[in-house]
């Protein structure tokens, strides 16, 4: 599934504001390699952790405490953490492919793999315990009452034989999982008996909300892949939890919209007296929406993002992360149970509109390129009189300001045909893209095309030069222009026609 670039700030979150913890004292559990004896200790073990760092680097000092605990936790599972001094190892490091600090990587009996888990202490153990296992860990009466307490959210399978369905369904599911969750399966009745349940059955333990959710018996044979597949990721997720870039891969996994709770949290009465307030409700929408409470003061920019106007906490506003649309609570209005359902059911049914962040619109339009601003994006973009081309940028995006100057010269190229073709420019950062475009802004520069009297847009994906760009405008633009430019857009679109998209029903 793909990453949002609107969610960034989010996803970056822990790491740009992580602290840079003083480093542990007294012995510790974590080897230290070098060039000498790398190679025999990697060698030598069926896994291990190996982090690639630099003594000056600020995340490398954030990741040491988590990382020497979690080494303490897994030395009694056998799997040993080991690290590597960049500085001092500059060349293995470089044979290692290590272009950034800290740098991870699992090794398996010598052979290297990308490490996959969050930086905190529990994300490390949990990690490498899963990739310590098979897929599926068979479980017996002996082991069962550690297995299921093994991990944050673990998934048995009850079965007759591991041959009998559900049981080749959960193991290719566990398989295309194993980094995320751990399963077991059983096909001893005395641990069936110890469960509660009656073969086939499938539970997903978990350590918060209810404890354990069970897969419904009926039809339980018949199951899909993506049947459980689903069941796992909406069970697998807290009834209100805290969101913050440690987890926020695993909520944009289930694509439910996000409701998030601002909370600050210097003030703990008032950040628990609202999280109580709205669990009913968030119990109340459970498998529609997930609601997450987030660190007000830590993701302040998140909060701007989101369309929340004023830094006045607590702040409650939903996302729907497959459009990026933004509905935040009126903040004149408290933060309680009452004003959360109302505007929670609004959304679901449709009956109010998101809000669109948009910078003010331009009072003269002056300069040759036109400031696009998300107010006047469809009265503008969906004039169909005009062929428009804009470009998506950001501020701080190099790529971006290389641009500028040549895309200032396409708008001087053009400005004397305004009325057919426009020129434009968007600051993505400070606009949101409304829903009516179809489309949303993944990286800097995005450059799209609509001509006119057409719904849709085309991307522009050629190189970044004036001659390009010119020569793509004639060759896409559907109105005629007068001049010599508008008889080499004429001739051009001539050589090269335009073909009318067909239009379907959808299903």
């Amino acid at each position: 599934m793909r990453v949002l670039s609107f969610l960034l700030p989010l996803a970056l979150g822990a790491s740009v504001l992580a602290q840079e913890d003083a480093a542990p004292s007294g012995p510790s559990d974590v080897l230290d390699l070098t060039a000498d004896t790398f190679a025999p200790s990697v060698s030598g073990e069926p896994i291990m952790l190996v982090e690639f760092f630099a003594p000056w680097c600020g995340h490398c000092k954030a990741l040491a405490p988590h990382y020497e605990e979690a080494a303490t936790q897994l030395k009694d599972k056998g799997i040993k953490l080991a690290k590597v001094d960049c500085v001092a190892n500059a060349d293995l490091c470089q044979d290692n492919g290590v272009s950034g600090y800290p740098t991870l990587k699992v090794y398996r009996n010598g052979t290297p793999a990308e490490y996959g888990g969050n930086r905190k202490t529990e994300g490390i153990v949990s990690y490498m315990l899963k990739q310590s296992l098979p897929a599926v860990t068979d479980v017996t009466e002996s082991t069962y009452d550690e297995f299921v307490k093994a991990d944050r959210v673990v998934i048995v399978a009850y079965v007759s034989s591991p041959t009998d369905a559900p049981a080749p369904v959960f193991s290719s599911v566990a398989e295309a999982h194993r980094d995320d969750y751990l399963f077991g399966i059983s096909t001893d009745p005395a641990v069936a008996k110890a469960a509660g349940v009656t073969p086939p059955a499938i539970v997903l333990y978990k350590s918060f909300d209810e404890g354990k959710d069970e897969v419904p018996s009926e039809g339980i044979e018949h199951i899909g892949h993506e049947r459980l597949e689903q069941f796992i990721i909406d069970n697998s997720m807290p009834l209100f939890d805290e969101i913050s870039g440690e987890n926020y891969g695993k909520y944009a996994m289930t694509e439910l919209p996000l409701a998030y709770t601002f909370v600050d949290p210097s003030d703990e009465a008032a950040k628990f007296a609202v999280i109580k307030e709205l669990t009913p409700v968030a119990k109340e929408f459970k498998g529609e929406i997930n609601f997450v409470w987030i660190d007000a003061t830590k993701f302040a920019e998140h909060a701007k993002n989101l369309n929340v106007k004023e830094p006045k906490w607590p702040a409650f506003v939903i996302q729907d992360l497959k459009e990026n649309s933004k509905f935040p609570l009126d903040q004149a209005k408290p933060v309680d149970a009452e004003t959360v359902r109302a505007l929670t059911q609004g959304f679901l049914s449709g009956d109010i509109k998101p809000t669109l962040k948009s910078q003010p619109v331009p009072p003269s339009q002056d300069e040759d390129v036109f400031v696009l601003v998300s107010d006047e994006f469809d009265k503008v973009v969906f004039d169909d009189a005009r062929d428009v081309f804009v470009e998506f940028y950001a501020p701080w995006c190099g790529h971006c300001k290389r641009l500028a100057p040549t895309w200032d010269s396409l708008g001087q190229k053009f400005a004397d045909h305004k009325d057919k073709i426009l020129i434009a420019k968007m600051d993505a950062t400070e606009n949101d893209i409304p829903p009516s475009a179809g489309f949303q802004v993944q990286s800097f520069p995005t450059i799209k095309f609509k001509p006119a009297g057409m719904a849709s847009f085309i991307d522009y994906e050629g190189d970044r030069s004036l001659e390009s760009l010119t020569e793509f405008i004639e060759l896409r633009m559907r109105n005629k222009l007068s001049g010599s430019e508008g008889i080499k857009a004429q001739e051009g679109a001539a050589q090269t026609p335009i073909a009318t998209p067909e239009v379907h029903d959808e299903l």
